[in-house]
């Protein structure tokens, strides 16, 4: 059984999240209070509803409570958004994602229980400044304040070293979980695997510890 989502607010965020969601033929629920909007996603969501979002007896009407995930995309009314996530929180919804549009709505988020809170341009911007800062940097996701995960690309240093040569865990204290070599993908690859240059490593670790491989075994000389 497919699970079940709701997407409140169809901007280009929200928009985007309920086009993917339904291509992978999940069940979504979509909602705004413009009726444009909603009628653009009426052939993509499973359902597309007009709706205030900020009214108790509305949300209680679609059963919203009966959903597993909620995700408020509100964009240009940061109080709808906030009185949202809080009426969602009330009702009992499992699992509630929000979007902040800066920081202070961000703790505010945070004190009324979203359990996450997604700063999609800021985030962007991270990533794309750690790939323009870093040749060996292919893509960049944040963790946690202090761990990430990212594509580093091997080069001439570790061209035809295996995994245990190089004893990356042990060194630098980053795991690679995977490797993507052209077209192919290895999960968890084993010691014994041989790097090849060009190829993509993808590893998850502390950010110093990945600056610090980055710098010792990446950099060609």
């Amino acid at each position: 059984m497919n699970k079940q989502y709701t997407v409140i607010g169809l901007g280009r965020f929200g928009g985007s999240i309920c086009k993917a969601l339904s291509e992978a033929g999940m069940e979504v629920l979509a909602i705004d209070i413009n009726e444009e909007r909603v009628n653009e996603f009426s052939n993509i969501a499973t359902h597309a509803v007009i709706a205030d979002t900020t009214d108790e007896n509305v949300l209680k009407s679609l059963g919203i409570r009966n959903f597993e995930h909620v995700i408020v995309a509100i964009g240009d009314n940061l109080q709808a958004s906030i009185l949202t996530t809080l009426l969602l929180k009330e009702l009992g919804v499992k699992k509630i994602t929000v979007k902040a549009q800066n920081d202070y709505h961000e703790k505010v988020l945070q004190k009324i229980g979203a359990d996450r809170i997604i700063h999609p341009e800021r985030d962007m911007g991270i990533r794309i400044a750690h790939q323009v800062v870093s040749s060996s940097i292919k893509d960049y996701l944040e963790l946690s304040e202090e761990y990430s995960m990212v594509e580093l690309v091997a080069t001439a240093k570790m061209d035809h070293q295996t995994l245990a040569n190089l004893d990356i865990r042990a060194k630098f204290g980053c795991n690679v979980v995977a490797i993507r070599r052209k077209e192919e993908i290895i999960v968890s690859p084993k010691a014994d695997l041989k790097i090849e240059k060009g190829d993509i490593l993808i590893v998850i670790g502390g950010d110093k510890d990945i600056n610090l491989l980055e710098k010792q075994m990446l950099a060609d000389s």
